[in-house]
């Protein structure tokens, strides 16, 4: 029991440690994992090391090789773009119906949210974690089942690009200008206004991120 524990939180460790370098690029798209350097530099035995390339796998930060070489995946554009589009029109079918559906306490979580992304707007890191809280909350209230579990699959694939939208400041304060709006008008039960709010803030990431992988010269068109 002790042996499996101890493996299992070494898998996590490494999982953790490998999609932080994807997510940060420290691992370029197009890099070879190669498990005996990683599994060195990581200080950890090959066995922890290929559950955490398994789960990433499983989440399309890793990509497995017909050859059974193991690769960081390339930043398309077109599956960014498309990816992105979907993503807006669940974001914007969740705002419609979170709507008709907020209480006066799930207004007052989101406000509660929105100040606290307010605060740390200045910090990356912090920004992110709760803008990606608010847009939960919102899901949440919506409670439409099938449009959260497509919702959850997509997040965890928008994660690796949310390092290309979240950097520059006046990329943060304008998703920060975009939530207020979002809160806004679901606290006043205006429906179209929040489906197009919601719409329009992520296809501004998507055109983002398109942007800067373009001029980092990451995409593979």
């Amino acid at each position: 029991m002790a042996e499996t524990q101890a493996r299992n939180t070494g898998a996590n460790h490494v999982y953790t440690e490998l999609k932080r370098q994807i997510l940060s690029l420290e691992l370029k798209p197009g890099t070879r994992i190669y498990e005996p350097a990683m599994s060195t530099a990581l200080q950890v035995s090959r066995t922890p090391l290929r559950e955490a390339i398994r789960r990433l796998i499983s989440e399309s930060l890793l990509e497995q090789q017909a050859t059974g070489g193991v690769l960081v995946p390339q930043l398309d554009a077109k599956a960014v773009s498309e990816l992105y589009d979907v993503r807006a029109a669940l974001e914007s079918l969740m705002a419609r119906e979170a709507c008709a559906k907020a209480t006066a306490e799930d207004i007052e979580r989101l406000q509660g949210l929105l100040d606290r992304n307010a605060a740390m707007v200045g910090f990356a890191d912090e920004a992110m974690k709760y803008g990606v809280a608010l847009h939960a909350a919102v899901a949440g209230i919506a409670n439409n089942s099938w449009a959260q579990r497509f919702h959850n699959q997509i997040v965890s694939q928008v994660e690796r690009y949310r390092y290309f939208t979240n950097n520059a400041p006046e990329r943060r304060e304008e998703a920060l200008a975009n939530h207020r709006l979002l809160v806004e008008a679901i606290a006043a039960k205006k429906p179209d206004q929040a489906a197009k709010i919601a719409f329009d803030h992520v296809i501004g990431a998507r055109d983002e991120t398109l942007r800067v992988i373009s001029a980092k010269g990451l995409d593979v068109e």
